[in-house]
């Protein structure tokens, strides 16, 4: 009788757990990917079964049902679902709840895309190298919770997808892409309240590794060279076109990547819908807090960009990662921003811990964690976007969301009134010592003001190899200090002339906005 009786509990044991293996479960929550004004694709990872049912519609109720696929993840049980919602209206709130099984999510919701002709204005998260660090693994979390998602609480209100569009992240999302388990432990569970309401799209940092994980998790635009699936892309909300790109070594000189950016550039630079381009790539071209981290072949993109924002009078600007703070520097002959956007995670480059240098281009420069707010204000009658550094702080100070750095770029020039250029005038001046000086910064644009100057020196009239040449900001934070301290830019000492030589000098002055006036009059002196 008692032998029975143990073979009645082992049996039921063993069904019970039958039952339960047999049973889908969630390894990752749904997360939505590749929005457009009529359709959206949401993928999400059970730990088996092929079911794979999105129910949607406009109200909790749901009422619609979408089928689509799923596939092997790791050689095991595990399935990556993705299903792809057609026939939806642009700008519109939608309801969803996935299905595997008897397996359901909760209801959440998303929001498609507008026409660019609907001028709706939008924002955009971009935040990187959110990889695990040992020392503070709930890091990434708690920049997504308490960061980001409580940001837009108490800015905007609770709703998360009517004032937040997207998330970019260039690249380094987990530490090793080769590892399975980092996916969901270090990347897609610590989002999950994030990425299940707001569409995220990566691109690939040197942690990935290239690895086909990344490309299961992830269903980008297949816009890119067809040989290079994923690898490159672009996506286009209301009037900003999103360049996604791969800076990581044996892509990052390909000429199939060059020839594809250059046509992209050249499309959008007919398309009358776009006003803005915003390029991301994980690789800095200079970095001052990590100078071994930096790429020549992004330099070669940001000359790109910046032909095609000069060419066509569209602002530009491109995200990176790589290094672990907050840089904001800005091209001096073009209206394109470079925006470092970490860290999300990964554990901060210090001042002083690596190899720095302190760069021309760049206005802002913090060793910290962080992610960037951008604000697109599609007005008909001149667009503007709006870049935030939103601090975390660091391990010596922390920052509850506190906004260290803002910048507005209007799509419509507005220059500043023409400096003049005071002195030297038609006079002769020592070789060792020359003060250019010019009258204060004017502008009949509402509350510029003065943001850069640009002094040059040359013997001939055409400028064409000036022997000095600089050029200022109004601030210059490197290394925790404000290096343009009390420098109100109307003035600029050169180094050494020739004796007995004719100069030429001018100057141009630059709003907060990337706006250049016209050089002032040429004026002339002559050296002892």
């Amino acid at each position: 009788m008692k032998t029975n009786l143990y073979i009645l509990l082992a049996f039921l044991t063993y069904g019970i757990g039958m039952a339960q293996t047999n049973s889908p479960e969630f390894l990752i929550q749904p997360y939505l990917q590749d929005a457009e004004p009529n359709s959206i694709t949401i993928m999400w990872e059970t730990n088996q079964g092929e079911e794979s049912i999105v129910e949607w519609g406009k109200t909790p109720k749901l009422g619609k049902k979408a089928r689509g696929t799923s596939e092997d993840i790791n050689f095991s049980q595990a399935r990556v679902h993705t299903v792809k919602l057609t026939g939806l209206d642009r700008f519109t709130v939608y309801y969803y709840r996935v299905k595997t099984g008897n397996l359901r999510s909760d209801i959440f919701q998303f929001k498609t895309p507008p026409f660019p002709s609907d001028n709706e204005s939008f924002n955009i998260v971009a935040m990187s190298d959110m990889q695990y660090d040992h020392n503070y693994p709930n890091k990434f979390r708690e920049m997504v919770n308490d960061g980001v998602l409580s940001y837009i609480q108490k800015t905007f209100g609770e709703n998360v997808p009517d004032n937040l569009a997207m998330v970019l992240v260039p690249g380094d999302l987990v530490e090793n892409g080769s590892k399975y388990h980092q996916w969901k432990d270090h990347f897609f569970n610590p989002a999950e309240n994030l990425f299940r309401e707001v569409p995220v799209y990566p691109v690939l940092g040197n942690h990935e590794r290239n690895s086909g994980f990344y490309f299961k998790y992830f269903s980008l635009p297949k816009n890119g060279t067809p040989a290079y699936a994923e690898h490159w892309w672009y996506k286009d909300y209301g009037n900003t076109r999103i360049i996604g790109l791969n800076s990581n070594q044996g892509y990052e000189d390909l000429k199939e990547q060059r020839e594809w950016l250059q046509k992209v550039l050249d499309d959008t630079a007919q398309n009358d819908d776009i006003d803005f381009v915003f390029a991301q790539l994980h690789h800095p071209h200079k970095s001052e807090l990590w100078i071994p981290g930096e790429r020549e072949s992004t330099g070669k993109v940001v000359k790109m960009l910046e032909t095609f924002s000069s060419k066509t009078g569209k602002p530009s600007l491109h995200f990176f990662g790589h290094t672990h703070g907050y840089s904001r520097g800005q091209s001096k002959d073009h209206k394109h921003l470079w925006i470092n956007v970490a860290s999300a995670g990964g554990a901060i480059d210090n001042w002083g811990e690596f190899e720095g240098r302190d760069y021309d281009e760049f206005t802002v420069t913090q060793d910290e964690y962080g992610f960037v707010w951008v604000e697109v204000n599609n007005n008909a009658d001149n667009p503007k976007f709006t870049v935030k550094r939103i601090s975390r702080g660091n391990e010596g100070k922390f920052r509850a969301n506190e906004l260290r750095d803002s910048i507005t770029i209007w799509k419509t020039d507005q220059k500043p009134t023409i400096p003049v250029a005071i002195s030297p005038s038609n006079e002769t001046v020592n070789t060792h010592r020359v003060v250019l000086k010019a009258k204060p910064f004017q502008s009949q644009f509402p509350k510029a003001f003065h943001a850069a100057s640009h002094w040059q020196v040359s013997e001939t009239k055409d400028f064409k190899k000036p022997i000095f040449d600089s050029w200022k900001q109004h601030e210059n934070w490197y290394y925790e200090e404000n290096r343009q301290k009390d420098d109100d830019l109307t003035d600029e000492v050169t180094n050494r002339l020739k004796r007995r030589t004719n100069y030429f000098w001018r100057v141009r002055y630059r709003d907060q906005h990337l706006n250049w006036s016209d050089w002032s009059d040429i004026t002339t002196f002559k050296t002892k």
